[in-house]
């Protein structure tokens, strides 16, 4: 059983603590927030101790691991804390909102010996996974074009936006890291940003884009984000190859379609949000955490993969602004 803490009360902490509590091999030891009784409120839902001081998660010797959900500039200043103190870690994406302060803390993060994870959780998709597995197995012979959707069924709030490190940083992230699962080294950055929404584009973000990454091996990637979207969160993967394709499609609620005299083969939405929709992703990143840190074994995401995502967020967002693709090392 993993004595497991979570740092940050927000909408990612309830997602981990209630993905914590109903694991079989953890316990929600401790929540920690600074503000107000976040921490307190979601500590009791699961019977679980509170405190405000991220310190006290570190020095606590009933602790074992440590999900690191704070705002962005924090994680690596909590992942190094915990590190130290000897407990795993799983931290929420991104590692941080600017390469600059990744280098600053290079030589701390090299030195981490503890297991650390970070939660691309798009990989522990069922579909999203199988797909990959069948890639892998040569079912569609050598992969040459990855097609990754991903639109929101709507932005978040414009103070949200200012702080987040821009659509590259807080959305594409995700998608960046998913095409590295399929394709490996990505040595090419092609990004065309959007400003669709005046508010949006108030804030200096954009609000949709599309990437196109070129891979060490000669294979593409096409990312097709936006903030907007009326049916849903639509979230789909095809991967294409020599010898056949795969399709990973979006979820709905149920399968039950309708046709009459207004409407044929009318379905469901799809699913709200990303908490419906990787409800199953979740869970499955947390087991694959305990699993790696009960076995001794390296995590399936670390932090160099978090920082060759963060390298293409960066990338796409001097691209998108320059309108030139950006190489890389």
């Amino acid at each position: 059983m993993l004595n497991i803490a979570i740092i940050g009360a927000g909408r990612i902490g309830h997602v981990h603590a209630g993905t914590v509590a109903a694991h079989p091999h953890a316990r929600l030891a401790l929540v920690c927030d600074p503000f107000g009784d976040a921490a307190e409120k979601l500590a009791s839902q699961y019977g679980a101790r509170s405190c405000k001081d991220a310190e006290e998660v570190f020095a606590d010797p009933e602790v074992d691991a440590v999900v690191v959900g704070s705002p962005t500039p924090l994680h690596i200043p909590h992942l190094l804390a915990a590190a130290k103190a000897g407990k795993a870690v799983l931290c929420e994406k991104p590692i941080a909102l600017d390469m600059k302060d990744v280098d600053a803390a290079r030589a701390e993060l090299d030195a981490v010996t503890t297991p650390v994870m970070f939660g691309f959780n798009r990989r522990f998709d069922p579909s999203f996974a199988a797909v990959h597995a069948a890639v892998q197995e040569g079912r569609i012979g050598t992969l040459e074009q990855l097609t990754i959707i991903s639109r929101d069924p709507a932005a978040p709030p414009a103070e949200y936006i200012k702080v987040s490190g821009g659509i590259f940083r807080d959305m594409t992230i995700h998608d960046f890291d998913t095409a590295r699962f399929f394709l490996g080294d990505i040595v090419e950055v092609h990004a065309v940003g959007q400003h669709l929404d005046p508010a949006i584009a108030a804030t200096g973000d954009f609000d949709a884009a599309v990437v196109t990454l070129r891979a060490a091996s000669g294979a593409v990637a096409t990312i097709i984000n936006n903030r907007h979207c009326a049916s849903g969160y639509d979230q789909r993967l095809e991967a294409s190859g020599r010898d056949g394709a795969l399709f990973a499609e979006n979820v709905r609620a149920h399968t039950v379609r309708l046709s009459n005299a207004e409407v044929t083969d009318a379905q469901e939405p799809y699913l709200d949000f990303f908490l419906e929709r990787y409800a199953d992703a979740y869970r499955l990143e947390l087991s694959a955490f305990i699993e790696a840190v009960e076995a001794g074994t390296t995590p399936p995401t670390g932090i160099a993969d978090a920082v060759a995502a963060l390298r293409l967020a960066e990338a796409a967002t001097e691209s998108a602004n320059t309108g030139n693709p950006v190489r890389l090392a």
